[in-house]
């Protein structure tokens, strides 16, 4: 499966990069591709590009705050989630998600 995700805290600086590194090692697990990008205090990072949106089967929001540029995942599957969802159980949020899309 082939994931983007934008992860954004209110802060912008510890769980913005805590929920980037879980979901990295979440989707290692599953062996699933995924691409992160951060919105936090220094900017964005790792902005996501057109082709890994529309190559992507599910675009994850790992975010507690309103984010830029959402209008890019129109037409995309997209699942909204705080970032302590996904630092607490980072593989097991993914296996939801790919089941949910399975049956969609």
């Amino acid at each position: 499966m082939k994931i983007v995700c934008v992860a954004a805290c209110t802060a912008g600086i510890a769980h913005t990069y805590i929920a980037r590194e879980k979901l990295f090692k979440g989707a290692k697990a599953l062996n699933y591709d995924i691409k992160v990008e951060t919105q936090g205090t220094i900017g964005t990072e790792n902005e996501l590009t057109a082709e890994e949106i529309s190559a992507a089967d599910v675009v994850i929001l790992a975010v507690d705050i309103k984010i830029k540029g959402e209008e890019r995942f129109k037409g995309k599957p997209v699942v909204r989630v705080k970032t302590d969802v996904v630092i607490k159980s980072p593989a097991k949020f993914l296996e939801k998600v790919a089941n949910s899309l399975e049956r969609a």
